[in-house]
């Protein structure tokens, strides 16, 4: 086995075939079986088993799956044929299983899906990609996204790739003044493959250096945005940026599962009101479930002020530290709507400075401005403990 563990396969389906299966994959010492949610267990899981026994293309089945995981899927089924496959390939499900399968078979095609995985996995290109993510639409997360991916190009001088992935209403485009040509929609529509030329024809250049990709115009192109084109676009983007920053939508969907498989980094905004409070909660309830790893987290506390819960109080709440404090600041706003990113129009202003430290110790590299930025950020206490 090429792992120097046991895979953690979880199996999705009822009746004979799915029985059958199962007392294969517990035959093998290489698979320990366990359940999609609840788990309980420190070890992700490598992948999950969808067993179909109908005639009919699983949608749903896959779609309630994908809720639970964002793990490699392999479809077992006991009604073969090629359409089947394509719409499997075309689904994102990694291989297809004919049952009934040997038990060399199953071994053989298990392995090999948690294999491909592996290679995959975030870490393994050039580039990293830094995911901002809030459970609460109106949190700042555009925000907080544009002005993270012009401070890294800036100030680090960091090759930075922003990709709206708030499919229906992304507002990226807007913050930072483009009236893009393309958007993510036109450029995992067209049918040849994807690389690195390709996406650099469907980026908006943005005055700072950073190369934007925005969301679909229509709200309804969302739906023609597939997960596993997702996946392929991230895989392209980390091969092609030093830093590839996502904006997402706020709620836990195919695609935001998708974007965490490739996250490195990801950002969890939580602004001091008690209905986000409660929504981050519940995310990282959500995260866990996922296996999400705890080590690529970050809590950012945004709008910060000293008339609203304070530090403490959040911490208490989460039962988890908080990374990182953005500052409740005037300049953000007027910022917006002046479509400049508060990091160039006042670097600063208490969100400027704020943000630049939080990118400088993210990013790393060589930091223009570094110590007159961490001069005034001890001022303003904010940061990690």
């Amino acid at each position: 086995m090429a792992a120097d563990r046991r895979l953690h396969v979880a199996l999705a389906g009822d009746g004979e075939a799915a029985t059958t299966l199962r007392s294969a994959l517990t035959a093998t010492d290489a698979f320990e079986l366990t359940e999609l949610a609840g788990r309980g267990q420190s070890e992700p899981l490598d992948v999950a088993v969808l067993v179909h026994e109908g005639t009919s293309e699983p949608h749903e089945e896959l779609a309630r799956l994908r809720e639970h995981t964002g793990a490699p899927v392999v479809l077992a089924t006991t009604t073969p044929s090629s359409g089947l496959v394509r719409w499997a390939l075309d689904a994102g499900v990694a291989d297809v299983l004919w049952l009934p399968a040997s038990e060399e078979s199953v071994l053989f095609v298990v392995e090999k899906a948690a294999q491909t995985a592996r290679q995959l996995e975030p870490g393994s290109g050039e580039g990293r990609v830094v995911t901002v993510f809030s459970p609460k639409g109106g949190s700042g997360k555009s925000v907080v996204s544009t002005n993270f991916a012009v401070a890294a190009a800036t100030h680090a001088g960091t090759k930075t790739l922003l990709i709206d992935l708030d499919l229906q209403f992304g507002d990226a485009a807007i913050m930072l003044g483009l009236a893009p040509d393309n958007t993510v929609r036109e450029l995992l529509g067209t049918p040849a493959a994807l690389d690195g030329e390709k996406l650099g024809v469907y980026t908006e250049r943005h005055s700072s250096g950073v190369d934007v990709l925005p969301a679909p115009m229509s709200p309804e192109d969302a739906e023609l945005v597939g997960e596993e084109a997702i996946r392929s676009l991230l895989r392209v983007a980390r091969e092609s940026y030093d830093l590839v920053v996502v904006d997402t939508a706020p709620f836990f969907y195919g695609p935001m599962l998708a974007t965490l498989d490739q996250t490195d980094e990801l950002l969890l905004l939580c602004n001091p009101d008690v209905p986000t409070l409660k929504n981050v909660r519940l995310t990282l309830k959500t995260l866990e479930l996922l296996s999400f790893p705890e080590d690529r987290l970050r809590i950012v506390l945004n709008r910060a002020s000293a008339n609203l819960m304070d530090r403490g109080d959040v911490e208490a709440a989460l039962d988890r530290k908080v990374d990182w404090v953005l500052p409740l600041d005037p300049t953000v706003p007027i910022a917006v709507n002046g479509a400049t990113p508060a990091v160039l129009s006042r670097p600063d202003a208490p969100f400027g400075i704020a943000m630049l430290e939080l990118v400088r110790a993210t990013v790393g590299g060589d930091w223009a401005g570094g110590k007159q930025h961490n001069r005034a950020a001890r001022l303003f206490s904010f940061g990690r403990n």
